[in-house]
């Protein structure tokens, strides 16, 4: 392993948590020498909850042992292989979360036949098998067997063994969203069979994470407004199951309503009017349930939000009747799980009369290689890049080491923050953003000369044909919208590739900006 590996290396592991570590640890070791499955005799009766879906999901079965998970379909012909790994380990995490469950068109006998067709191949199961999608499909499976009133003593019994399983594999050494979905699923397994271990577990993981995760402003600590809404989801989903089932009713209940109701406020604030999110950090569309659908399902729990201000998350939206504009001005977070986080950092994503006109590139697969590497870079964000140096060291598909660290915040007139992610070359980056109604400023300084090797980006959506050069100003015809830039060297129109989704990618324009230590644009509206 060379220096740079192990400074890497170094740079990344120093953040964990000392728990995250030790089952790190403890997981390597006991699974390679000691694993066993914890099997466990179902010996009460177990009957259906009460449960009626709100929010149906997306359509991924398509009959006929027919999927399409991330924009990519696949037909079994003979048996279902559970562990079909031909499209990525996310497409086959899709296939074992058995969402589709819980889609609209699904027929009662055809999600039995799933159902027991996938636990007669359980010992064949991998990554399905993780605590992960272990955690979504139990909490699928009980609520399609609850919401079409099935109580079948095997696959009750093989439910019980999971929640066994899961129990001993509890996900401590990634924490974050994937530690508190396995809270959300023992939650409903502890109602399910009215087990007091799964709710004592459920409610000491739930209790902790969520004063953990979620941020003064409402916002998930992860800083994925995608995550953030699959996050709300669950505490929506775990609200419903305690206010239909009345089996033990105390404080976390009121946790998880205080939780849902900052979460949604947090949610509501940052989607633009056109009810997208911006597709900041691991952001991608037709993941998640969608804003309205959840502000909806808060609404039917008669849960109330309230105007707030957003703080700690790092992101500012700001709008008037002519634009959107949303900034991204806050730390790396989680700090000690930054997975889903893109070295953005000053990035902005701005709409122009619900139209999407400057947009983050987003994020189209989760596969470990050269295009995941470069869709978490600084230069497919709306920033500044000096030289070829990131701003914050992403790696390996879900890892950073150094971290670019807000060092100065100003919002008193306008929003101005710096940043140190730069600092090995002495370097600082500051950003200050103006508006007024038909025009947003935007100023970038450099705290000592780069040789006219400074880079601003501004990625433009799909809908824009090709800007127009003249002098400072790039003109964005269709749109009769200019940027005018000042302190520039060169100008320069280059296309990338736009994420519409996992593994869908389209062609666009941007402008790449070169200029030494003060670059000012003009955005006229």
């Amino acid at each position: 392993m060379d220096l740079n590996k192990i400074k890497l290396l170094i740079n990344t592991v120093k953040y964990l948590k000392p728990i995250q570590v030790k089952y790190r640890i403890f997981y390597f070791f006991r699974n390679r020498f000691f694993k066993k499955k914890y099997v466990k005799k179902l010996r009460i009766e177990v009957n259906p909850l009460v449960w009626e879906n709100t929010i149906s999901r997306n359509y991924s079965f398509l009959g006929k042992q027919k999927f399409e998970f991330l924009n990519i379909p696949h037909q079994f012909e003979n048996e279902i292989d559970w562990n079909c790994n031909i499209y990525g380990k996310l497409w086959t995490y899709n296939l074992n979360y058995f969402d589709f469950l819980n889609q609209e068109n699904i027929q009662k006998e055809e999600g039995v036949l799933l159902i027991n067709n996938y636990i007669e191949n359980a010992n064949l199961s991998k990554d399905g098998l993780e605590p992960y999608p272990t955690s979504l499909r139990c909490i699928n499976w009980i609520k399609f067997l609850s919401e079409n009133k099935i109580n079948d003593y095997e696959i009750n019994q093989y439910i019980y063994n999971q929640y066994h399983n899961l129990l001993h594999n509890l996900e401590y050494h990634l924490l974050a969203n994937h530690l508190l979905e396995n809270g959300f699923s023992l939650l409903f397994g502890a109602y399910f069979f009215q087990d007091k271990n799964l709710l004592q577990k459920s409610k000491e993981i739930i209790s902790k994470e969520l004063k953990d995760q979620i941020l003064d402003d409402g916002g998930h600590f992860e800083l994925s407004p995608m995550y953030h809404q699959i996050i709300l989801f669950g505490v929506l989903d775990c609200i419903k199951l305690m206010k239909l089932n009345d089996w033990k009713d105390d404080n976390l209940l009121k946790l998880l309503k205080y939780t849902a109701s900052k979460m949604m406020s947090w949610l509501k604030e940052v989607t633009f009017d056109n009810g997208n999110i911006p597709m900041v950090n691991d952001s991608s569309f037709d993941i998640s349930c969608s804003t309205k659908e959840l502000l909806n399902y808060g609404e039917e729990l008669d849960l109330s939000k309230t105007k707030i201000q957003l703080s700690d998350s790092g992101y500012r939206m700001i709008k008037n009747k002519n634009f959107e504009l949303f900034i991204d001005i806050g730390q790396v977070g989680a700090s000690y799980q930054p997975g889903h986080v893109h070295s953005d950092t000053f990035n902005f994503i701005l709409n122009i009369n619900n139209q999407p006109i400057i947009v983050d590139t987003g994020t189209s697969t989760y596969e470990k290689n050269q295009l995941r590497q470069k869709e978490r870079s600084t230069s497919s964000h709306n920033t500044v890049q000096v030289g070829d140096f990131e701003q914050t060291e992403v790696w390996g598909g879900f890892r950073v080491a150094k971290r670019a660290k807000i060092v100065f915040l100003n919002e008193s007139d306008g929003i101005e923050a710096t940043h140190d992610g730069y600092k090995n070359k002495g370097i600082l980056h500051t950003r200050n953003f103006s508006y007024d109604k038909r025009q947003i400023i935007i100023n970038d300084k450099i705290s000592k000369s780069t040789n006219n090797n400074s880079t601003a980006y501004f990625h433009l959506h799909d809908s824009i044909t090709k800007p127009i050069i003249d002098g400072s100003k790039v003109k964005l015809s269709d749109n009769q919208i200019v940027l005018d830039f000042s302190g520039q060297t060169n100008i320069k129109i280059e296309t990338y590739n736009l994420a519409k989704g996992f593994n869908i990618t389209k062609k666009a324009y941007k402008i790449l900006i070169k200029f030494d230590q003060n670059l000012q644009t003009n955005i006229y509206l």
